[in-house]
């Protein structure tokens, strides 16, 4: 067997590989030998099958395998003996002669490969990137305020309905008939709207459902049916107001306070507006933070001028995702693949350089993080900690999940080390023009 290297350019190479019968023979013998072990054919005994029949039927299937793994194995051994780091995977190069599958015959094989470019990145002092200080002001403690009372708040009985208020209805169109069913005056289509709003207990009206709840799954559980039966429903309904329900912000007193900040951390108003800005501070700071590390990578990836074989990536991708993505789809993602790539070749080039690790603490830190901030948006908060290791454990186990954690686990391990060398422009900034930031 003979492997030849044929250069492309600084990163792209083609190899081919030539494979000569006695190469593959003895593997192809012996899994002919393994199917007539095995195969069952009428009229003969297991094992007992001629080999000439087993050939006749399993012939070309075990020439395929034999040769594929003879050729496997070059191209791994190529790849480890030469400590390759390589872009994707090797690919049937695109000037693949046809191959004539007959035993006996010597093979050639040609598979294009790119390697990844080196990366040689110095930050130090000279490198300035901006690290955003984000004013806390009174108009943004004033709103944060009044969200964390309403957010306490409550459903309470109401005169009217307005633009965020409940209306409780009993609905009927002579066929079904549904009792006590909340409506949300914000959730009716602009065609509908005004026919709730304004609507006061034992009010009635008449309102086509297809057109006030547009949302098949909202109007099937309004009228408490099954989505299917929605087709063959007469829509026009009589509506009767049984009551109004208004929301009501919670009272800024000591129980409000306790179950936003914990018990007797909070006492007064004045206290109330001190913790509502070191929250503000905070949050700003998360935001603040994951801005620099956008603007530090693509810094980095600018500043390390990464070149990559395009051409090859996309046909890879469109190798890998064969069934999923057509290629045009591809096409228009690439833009976003590719900056990706390229960070991820900076990263580990600056992996190695800081000598930074990811060990299993730092991936299961991780994903209870992750795991906990899932709880959080589904306003679980307090999870206890059993819970939350038991759903990290989840995320761990999934394969996409897992590598998207250690791949967050990199990033902040690069930005951390890169951060403490390089010098942070701080620039003071409004709220309302970070988040106008592209």
């Amino acid at each position: 067997m003979k492997v030849t290297k044929k250069k492309i350019d600084d990163l792209q190479f083609q190899l081919s590989i030539a494979v000569a019968a006695e190469d593959y023979v003895a593997n192809e013998k012996k899994k002919l030998a393994d199917r007539r072990r095995t195969a069952e054919f009428k009229g003969f005994r297991k094992g007992m099958v001629p080999m000439t029949l087993i050939q006749r039927v399993y012939g070309d299937q075990a020439l395929v395998e034999a040769v594929n793994e003879v050729v496997s194995h070059a191209l791994s051994e190529y790849i480890t003996k030469n400590k390759l780091n390589l872009l994707g995977e090797p690919l049937t190069s695109e000037k693949q002669e046809d191959i004539e599958w007959k035993s006996g015959n010597d093979f050639t094989f040609k598979f294009d490969l790119a390697t990844a470019p080196e990366v040689t990145l110095e930050p130090g002092k000279e490198d300035k990137v901006t690290y955003y200080k984000i004013d806390v002001t009174e108009k943004a403690k004033k709103e944060m305020k009044e969200n964390m009372l309403r957010q306490m708040g409550s459903l309470q009985e109401g005169k009217k309905a307005g633009e965020d208020d409940y209306l409780v209805c009993d609905m009927t169109n002579g066929t079904v008939s549904v009792e006590g069913t909340y409506v949300s005056v914000r959730n009716v289509a602009e065609e509908g709207r005004a026919l709730f709003k304004g609507k006061k207990a034992g009010d009635k009206f008449d309102v086509d459902v297809n057109l006030a709840f547009t949302n098949e799954t909202d109007r099937a559980a309004m009228l408490k049916i099954k989505k299917d039966e929605l087709k063959d429903l007469d829509p026009l309904f009589h509506v009767t107001v049984v009551n109004v329900k208004t929301f009501v912000s919670a009272e800024a007193n000591q129980e409000t306070f306790d179950k936003l900040f914990g018990q007797d951390k909070v006492h007064n108003d004045e206290e109330f507006s001190a913790a509502v800005e070191e929250r503000l501070k905070e949050n700003y700071k998360q935001e603040a933070d994951y801005r620099f590390g956008k603007d530090l990578k693509a810094y980095l990836v600018e500043k390390a001028a990464v070149t990559l074989p395009e051409d090859f990536l996309k046909r890879w991708l469109i190798y890998i995702n064969e069934g999923k993505f057509t290629a045009e789809q591809i096409e228009a993602e690439f833009p976003t693949f590719i900056e990706d790539f390229k960070w991820q070749t900076v990263r580990s080039s600056l992996m190695e350089k800081y000598g930074l690790k990811v060990e299993q603490k730092d991936l299961q830190e991780a994903a209870e993080a992750f795991a906990a901030y899932q709880y959080a948006m589904y306003g679980m908060g307090g999870v206890p900690q059993e819970m939350i290791r038991e759903a990290a454990q989840r995320v761990l186990a999934d394969e996409r999940q897992s590598r998207q954690i250690e791949e967050n686990v990199e990033d902040q391990k690069v930005i951390t080390a890169v951060r403490e060398v390089v010098t942070l422009a701080n620039k003071k900034i409004t709220v309302e023009k970070f988040r106008e930031l592209k």
